[in-house]
């Protein structure tokens, strides 16, 4: 019994470990300047197919097929922003993490100060109203003892 719970176990962490591994994906770099330049090539790069991922840790098949675009654009001779203008061109500014600020982004860029201001001016109304409904500081809001039996 104890052979059985052990081969059960074993293949529990076999299986488990396989699918945490993620896929190492070699490139033949020239340098170790050209690796560090496509590593960071890729952290700026969003995964289409993941969206909250770089292309760096991405293991989708789409990320994994831009990442060797990326490489073999590099190989050719292309600087990093022409690399990021070719992708924007095919997928938009999407596939950037830190996207242009133009007209069609400023709901991107501005937006979320703006929620955060609008909910700024909520908070100061709602303190404001409530106070001027508030009883005069001279009243006192506690009960009295007299009558109590304790």
């Amino acid at each position: 019994m104890r052979a059985l719970l052990r081969c059960l176990l074993v293949t529990l962490l076999v299986i488990a470990g396989t699918a945490t591994a993620q896929a190492i994906d070699p490139l033949p770099f020239k340098d170790h300047a050209q690796e560090v330049r496509f590593q960071n090539l890729t952290r700026e790069l969003r995964c289409l197919v993941c969206q909250n991922e770089n292309l760096a840790d991405s293991n989708a098949d789409l990320a994994r097929d831009l990442r060797h675009e990326v490489f073999d654009l590099m190989q050719s001779g292309k600087s990093d922003d022409q690399i990021k203008q070719y992708l924007v061109d095919r997928y938009s500014d999407f596939v950037l993490y830190d996207p242009p600020v133009k007209t069609s982004t400023m709901l991107l860029w501005f937006g979320p100060l703006a929620i955060l201001l609008a909910g700024a001016v909520v908070v100061v109304f709602t303190v404001r109203k409530r106070s001027r409904i508030a009883p005069p500081a001279g009243v006192d809001d506690k009960p009295t003892d007299e009558g109590d039996d304790w």
